[in-house]
């Protein structure tokens, strides 16, 4: 069967219907479409494979990961999505839609170089992880594109991350690579390559699909429990709002988060802040303020009441209590503006981008019962998160983009991580 016609087949528009929603199979058969059309233009016809990771959403845990905490997040139904074909030459050449550069990855040499952006960065580091971690590698060709909002909180990075991990797993390795060994791969790049020192949620949210709550109590082997609950069917939209904010340059705020927590673990004498308990810190609060500083206990404070907070929001779901979860949305959202302090940049009063769009949009869901709204992300600057009921969206999309001017997305949870698509359709037909 020809690319379009797998695509188009009844099982092709399953595979989009259960990755998208049935409402943008339409518009997502046209994106497809329009992505190997231009990798045709590229690359001529040939034999190829669908590829797609998506983005993620977070929604509870805000900076615990990086010391060992627990996370409740999802992928998003935003993602990139790529048309690649293997070749002989290990060489790794893409294109990416909206722009110029030809990339073009030798693969018989990783070493980083003067000239190289964040994109040529981070696959080099990817290449140099998989061989680092035991696995192939291998030359391909493909054209990229994506809707996942860049420099916005919605890992944008990750989820190319996840897509180029998925390609070479493969084509290289029988498809081995599963979230977790993806997600360290990403990891790899980003902090020897990328010079970012992230976590592994970004990684895991967009390689593992669907809601999950991930503890990361050991990281080198995180604890995965998928949560069901779709927010859709039970009446309920994900919006995303871009602030109008980049996340560009924050390097040093999202460092100091990390660092400030340890520096509170360590002058306690243990690593991070799972180490820890309340506890600890109300019995040695005036010393810990004197060595770490009144921030970094907030930020500590904020860790120990978000790790519960993960649990009881996981509890709530599973037990059907939505009203209780929104709550504890709410709650987190706020231990984030006002404990762990990431709404806006220490130091720039003129420009408090989310800060806005949160006040504003709590004013607005003060006319709805169950609701919430939530700095998203690494925060400092980028997006927000609302949750209201369906019947509502459209009418909240136009009131926030008038007063902001800016982006609004509604996005679902999708059951999908890191995937071929290709042999999610052919798996299909099969059944």
């Amino acid at each position: 069967m020809k690319d379009m016609e797998l695509l188009n087949s009844s099982e092709g528009q399953i595979v989009l219907a259960r990755m998208y929603g049935q409402q943008q199979v339409a518009e997502q058969t046209t994106r497809y479409q329009s992505l190997l059309q231009a990798y045709r233009e590229h690359f001529g016809v040939g034999d190829i494979e669908w590829f797609s990771a998506p983005g993620r959403c977070e929604i509870g845990g805000n900076h615990t990961d990086h010391n060992h905490g627990k996370v409740l997040a999802g992928s998003i139904t935003l993602d990139t999505i790529a048309v690649a074909a293997k070749v002989e030459e290990p060489v790794i050449t893409f294109f990416s839609e909206g722009y110029k550069t030809k990339y073009v990855i030798d693969l018989n040499d990783l070493s980083s170089r003067p000239e190289d952006d964040g994109t040529m960065l981070l696959v080099r580091g990817i290449a140099a992880g998989l061989l680092e971690h035991g696995y192939r590698i291998g030359g391909f060709q493909a054209y990229i594109s994506s809707n996942v909002f860049s420099a916005s909180g919605l890992s944008s990075s990750a989820s190319f991350e996840m897509l180029i991990c998925t390609i070479i797993s493969h084509f290289y390795n029988e498809g081995a690579l599963d979230a977790v060994a993806k997600s360290k791969i990403g990891q790899y790049a980003e902090n020897g390559y990328w010079n970012k020192p992230s976590g592994l949620l970004d990684q895991m949210a967009c390689a593992y699909g669907g809601l999950v709550a991930i503890d990361f109590v050991n990281p080198k082997e995180p604890i995965i429990n998928p949560v069901h609950w779709d927010f859709q069917e039970n009446g309920y939209s994900l919006v995303i709002v871009n602030t109008g904010g980049d996340h560009a340059d924050l390097t040093d705020d999202y460092a100091a988060v990390p660092n400030e927590m340890r520096a509170v673990a360590q002058s306690l004498g243990a690593s991070v802040c799972h180490d820890l308990s309340p506890e600890d810190l109300y019995a040695n609060l005036k010393m810990v303020r004197e060595k770490a500083g009144d921030r970094a206990v907030l930020r500590a404070l904020h860790f120990f009441e978000e790790n519960r907070r993960v649990d009881e929001q996981v509890k709530s779901l599973e037990e059907g209590r939505f009203s209780d979860f929104l709550r504890l949305v709410t709650e987190s959202g706020n231990s984030s503006w006002k404990w762990l302090q990431n709404v806006y940049r220490s130091g720039v009063d003129r420009e408090q981008d989310v800060s806005v769009a949160l006040a504003l949009t709590e004013m607005y869901l003060k006319s709805i019962d169950d609701s919430a709204c939530r700095v998203h992300g690494g925060g400092f600057a980028g997006v927000i998160l609302t949750i209201l009921p369906n019947d509502r969206v459209d009418d909240y999309k136009t009131w926030i983009s008038g007063m902001l001017g800016t982006p609004v997305l509604v996005v679902n949870v999708r059951e999908q991580g890191a995937v071929n698509v290709s042999d999610l359709i052919h798996a299909t037909t099969k059944d």
